[in-house]
């Protein structure tokens, strides 16, 4: 007999720390205070970057490929590791964690579609004007091609870490 399927909350996080706090405010505004039955379930989603994306440059050899993406990889599974203790830590103990290849905007976007997902969230990255213009926000970008409401987290300026209201 199958139980009528929760509405999905999917998250995206990186190595950062506005990722993460995105990550904490999610589980203690929709977990944490309804376990032990919270009325979503919980997908996390990194995306790693492919390793000529992340170098910037044209590169010929595989060697430094490979060790990059060996790099990316160990970030990856940190990030994921990192995740999963967090979840943990706040007795969310059934949360799906995928690392996905590509660019975080697509793989956000493809993820709410895989997941058909209610609510995307994300942090928010203060990157200067100049790398914005050239990178374009995750955010921005979420807002407006994702199919679904977008949650964009912003940590408190000044707010200490591990501290709560």
């Amino acid at each position: 007999m199958a139980a009528t399927a929760k509405p999905v909350i999917v998250v995206g996080i990186d190595d950062s720390e506005q990722s993460f706090y995105a990550l904490e405010w999610t589980l203690d505004h929709f977990f944490v205070a309804s376990a032990p039955n919270p009325p979503f379930n919980l997908i996390i989603v990194h995306s790693k970057p492919t390793p000529a994306s992340s170098m910037g440059f044209a590169v010929s050899g595989k060697d430094i490929l490979s060790h990059v993406d060996a790099d990316l990889k160990n970030i990856a599974n940190g990030v994921v590791e990192r995740a999963k203790e967090l979840c943990v830590s706040k007795s969310v103990n059934d949360a799906t964690l995928e690392i996905v290849e590509g660019d975080a905007r697509n793989v956000l976007c493809d993820a709410v579609e895989r997941h058909h997902a209610t609510i995307l969230a994300v942090g928010s990255h203060s990157h200067g004007a100049v790398k914005r213009a050239v990178l374009g926000s995750v955010s921005d970008y979420v807002t407006h091609h994702a199919h679904c409401t977008v949650m964009v987290v912003k940590k408190p300026k000044g707010k200490h870490e591990g501290a709560h209201h």
